[in-house]
């Protein structure tokens, strides 16, 4: 969230009152797991009668933790006895859990000099951050600055290997000391995420709202904030923790919708609605039937071909004779998608080699445009502006696989394939080529710049390409190789991402042995550089270096750290302050544009490309400072 949150903050309404509750200092605290701050709540004193208690903690699925047993090992916990506690069976074990779901930890807290707390060991993987430790792994169980503080002995990061003292947040309930209380025996540990409201978690826990304000020292007019942590009171006896409908699952998988209300007419299936499903079955099964008809008839013409299993099996191409369409002069071969839902009619064109020679003036220099030793050319084939792109035939196979699934104004579209020779291990792929070219290619034309609007828009439109891939689809994507280079811009000033067939699956690791992955070029996220990491959060650095060119129009920032060039935003600009350095920062090519968005923009920036990762803005967050200027 990183300082955009702090932007929408409202004022909080604190509540101080004349008791402790339940024995110990319980008072909520505001700051979030990678604040430097030290709350009240951070970490709770031993002020109860007990030195230790049995209580829980609350732990949710993510894409590195997903099933019951590898939960229970990061938690040093028996696998049985989390199942137990979730009311899970041991078929459970390895099932992969929805994201976000919610997993009970039972832990032994016990007061360790000052503090509560429950304490395991964790080794570290790879070179990363305290930050990504506390507030990523352990999802804000207990502060950055509480794991920093534990562990001395590392420095400013963990290496590899490094055995790591976690002391989480927990708390013990004192009966003697609070009439109120003697009916609570567990003080539950719960990290808040968005959408997590005191009412909201009252009807998780079945408890009254009351209850959960006095326990963390709020009112019905305090306000809680996503990233911290609460404690929740609980009665002895099996601990349920209730689905709320529209309750938030990180990361998102769709894109929200409105919610509709059902009303009593509609609770009961009725025979039309059985009727209906059977109907569409059968088509379904007709449609398939069909598809399966004609590929055999055109067995001989196919140059490739999608399976319902998403899988696309690529030989040496046989030549065959052109399939005459009345819309193309190209060969022409129609294939149905992995993915029915995305849409029946995805088809590729067939080229030949010929034609893409001809084309692009048999891929001469002057067409070549992505610089030197990479092959993507323009051209014209059929009269329609093109950009033909060469890769090995094992890669083609992840390209036109994700175009099929992917629909979306913003991405470049995905026209055609050509296999070459049968003996060639190259094949070419045809993309549509946006008339006015690349966004660094405008950017440097001082004859005709693009204007501030034209800019900004043209920032939302890859942000929503951006979200689109982490949040609407399916597993989530990050592009890795987000840059004014593959951006190219329409007849009408809209932005296009291209290389998106590229993109990786949020939870792919990438290793040096990953031949098939191009390094992206120009200022890159230091996790990337470091250990290769694959996150939607190297799209959003890459983003950031991408908004600083739209308001500087520089591509190399005077060979400077891109650091040294914003810091006219922390006070270290000349005599005429913050505003003079954004003006001698704003591209000179620019006649006309808005100083407050300007500078609104260049703070964005600044978040987008912090080193830390847990430090930059969400896309959502992005897009909505964005949506403010279009």
């Amino acid at each position: 969230m990183g300082s955009l949150v702090l932007v929408h903050k409202i004022m909080v309404h604190v509540w101080f009152a004349a008791w402790i509750c339940l024995g110990v200092c319980s008072a909520y605290d505001q700051n979030n797991c990678i604040s430097n701050e030290v709350g009240l709540g951070t970490r709770y004193s031993c002020k109860s009668t007990q030195d230790s208690c049995q209580t829980f903690l609350v732990y949710r699925a993510n894409k590195n933790f997903n099933t019951i047993s590898n939960v229970s090992k990061l938690f040093n916990k028996s696998s049985d006895e989390v199942l137990l506690k979730n009311n899970l069976t041991s078929s459970s074990l390895s099932r992969v859990l929805k994201q976000g779901k919610e997993v009970l930890i039972p832990v032994n807290c016990t007061c360790s000099g000052t503090y509560y707390q429950t304490s395991l060991s964790y080794k570290v993987l790879d070179n990363t951050t305290f930050s990504e430790i506390a507030c990523g792994v352990f999802e804000g169980l207990l502060s950055r600055l509480t794991l920093a503080e534990e562990n001395l002995s590392q420095g400013n990061n963990p290496e590899a290997g490094a055995e790591l003292h976690v002391p989480l947040i927990c708390a013990c309930p004192d009966s003697e000391n609070s009439t109120w209380s003697k009916k609570v025996k567990y003080l539950v540990t719960y990290p808040l995420i968005r959408g997590d409201e005191p009412v909201k978690l009252s009807e998780k826990f079945q408890i009254s709202p009351e209850e959960f304000y006095k326990v963390n020292e709020l009112n019905s007019l305090s306000t809680v904030y996503p990233n911290t942590v609460v404690i929740v009171p609980l009665e002895d006896g099996p601990i349920r923790i209730l689905d709320i409908p529209d309750s938030p699952s990180p990361p998102p998988g769709f894109l929200p919708t409105n919610p509709v209300g059902k009303t009593q007419e509609y609770t009961q299936p009725s025979n039309f609605y059985i009727a209906g499903s059977v109907i569409g079955f059968l088509l379904l099964i007709i449609l398939l039937a069909s598809g399966f008809y004609i590929k055999r008839l055109r067995k001989s013409d196919v140059v490739h071909s999608f399976s319902l299993t998403n899988s696309l099996t690529l030989g040496s191409p046989t030549r065959s004779s052109p399939i005459s369409t009345q819309t193309t002069k190209s060969n022409t071969t129609w294939c149905l998608s992995p993915d029915l839902l995305v849409g029946i009619k995805y088809y590729l064109l067939n080229y030949t080699i010929e034609e893409l020679q001809k084309g692009t003036k048999n891929f001469s220099q002057e067409n070549n445009i992505s610089g030197e030793g990479d092959f993507v050319y323009k051209g014209t084939v059929n009269d329609l502006e093109v950009m033909v792109k060469r890769m090995r035939l094992e890669d083609t196979r992840q390209v036109i696989d994700l175009h099929s699934k992917m629909n979306h104004i913003n991405i470049v579209n995905l026209i055609g394939v050509c296999y070459g020779e049968s003996n060639d291990s190259w094949s070419y792929l045809v993309f549509e080529l946006p008339k006015n070219g690349s966004l660094r290619d405008c950017l440097s034309d001082r004859c005709n710049p693009l204007n501030w609007y034209k800019r900004t828009q043209i920032a939302f439109d890859i942000a929503t390409c951006l979200y689109y891939l982490h949040c609407c689809s399916f597993p989530s994507y990050a592009h890795m190789n987000v840059s004014s280079r593959n951006i190219f811009i329409t007849a009408n000033c809209r932005g296009k991402l291209a290389d998106v067939g590229r993109a990786l699956a949020a939870t792919a690791t990438l290793t040096k042995s990953n031949d098939s992955m191009e390094i992206p070029k120009g200022l890159v996220a230091p996790e990337f550089l470091s250990h290769g990491s694959v996150s939607e959060k190297v799209d959003i650095f890459a983003f950031g270096v991408v908004l600083l060119e739209l308001i500087s129009g520089r591509d190399n920032f005077d060979g400077k750290p891109i650091k040294d060039s914003l810091r006219f935003l922390l006070g270290e600009a000349s005599e005429g302050g913050c505003f003079e350095g954004l003006r001698s920062f704003m591209d000179p090519n620019l006649k006309d544009y808005s100083l407050p968005e300007a500078l609104c923009l260049s703070f964005l920036a600044k978040d987008c490309v912090a080193d830390d990762p847990l430090h930059r803005p969400s896309m959502d967050d992005i897009m909505k400072v964005l949506a403010k200027m279009v």
